[in-house]
């Protein structure tokens, strides 16, 4: 099975990584990506390329399945406009040409609370991005929607580093209809996705299969 990997230099994306180039189910991993990952391996296929031109490789998204973990913060990409451009723009392109090169599966990372009707910009960005996913009628659609993700990452960010430090207690706090809300390690939701990814791929549905996993089903499927 061919999979293509968006956002592999991220937290969770280069813990994907590591997981799909584990699997014996995997013949191959392509990435794209703006600046080169940092590993050797006879599986990997590392593209460079300008993310405003996806267009141009559409032949590389004639994979089995996608997972995109695409990602920022609006600090990091400078402006809303960039920002949406990198969560909004990018993945939805990348649905849009795995849909049209014959991919079958796809695997959004979102975030909870994620809604269009949001009046918080990040959720809503987030909201209208698995709408429009939705839309393009994929046969397999698998949408993350994790909380707080636990990780050592490359830039510093004091605000979650405080909320890490808290997290065990507040995860505890956290049960029945709020359990959705707890912190979960990056590794856990790569886990779930690398599992669900190797499955997805292999079905054949007779029409479109959506799934939105939140914490405790994000759990189960690291488990499985």
């Amino acid at each position: 099975m061919k999979v293509m990997l968006l956002g592999a230099t991220g937290l969770t994306g280069g813990k994907v990584l590591q997981g799909l180039l584990a699997r014996d189910e995997i013949s191959a991993v392509v990435t794209p990506v703006r600046r080169p990952v940092s590993l050797s391996h006879a599986k990997l296929e590392q593209h460079e390329m300008d993310f405003d031109r996806l267009d141009e490789h559409g032949e590389l998204f004639a994979v089995d399945g996608i997972i995109c973990c695409l990602g920022t913060t609006i600090k990091k990409a400078g402006s809303r406009e960039q920002f949406r451009k990198v969560d909004y723009s990018y993945p939805l392109k990348a649905a849009e040409l795995g849909q049209a090169n014959g991919a079958k599966a796809f695997v959004l990372m979102s975030a909870i609370a994620a809604s269009s009707s949001s009046t918080v910009f990040y959720n809503r960005v987030k909201g209208e991005l698995e709408n429009a996913v939705k839309a393009l009628g994929y046969p397999c659609l698998s949408i993350y929607q994790p909380s707080l993700l636990l990780g050592e990452r490359e830039e510093h960010r004091p605000a979650e580093a405080l909320a890490m430090k808290a997290i065990p207690l507040i995860n505890r706090a956290l049960i029945g209809p709020l359990e959705r809300f707890r912190g979960i390690k990056a590794d856990t939701v790569a886990k779930a996705m690398v599992n669900e990814i190797c499955a997805l791929a292999r079905e054949n549905p007779t029409g479109t299969v959506v799934r939105v996993h939140e914490y405790p089903d994000i759990v189960a499927l690291a488990k499985t």
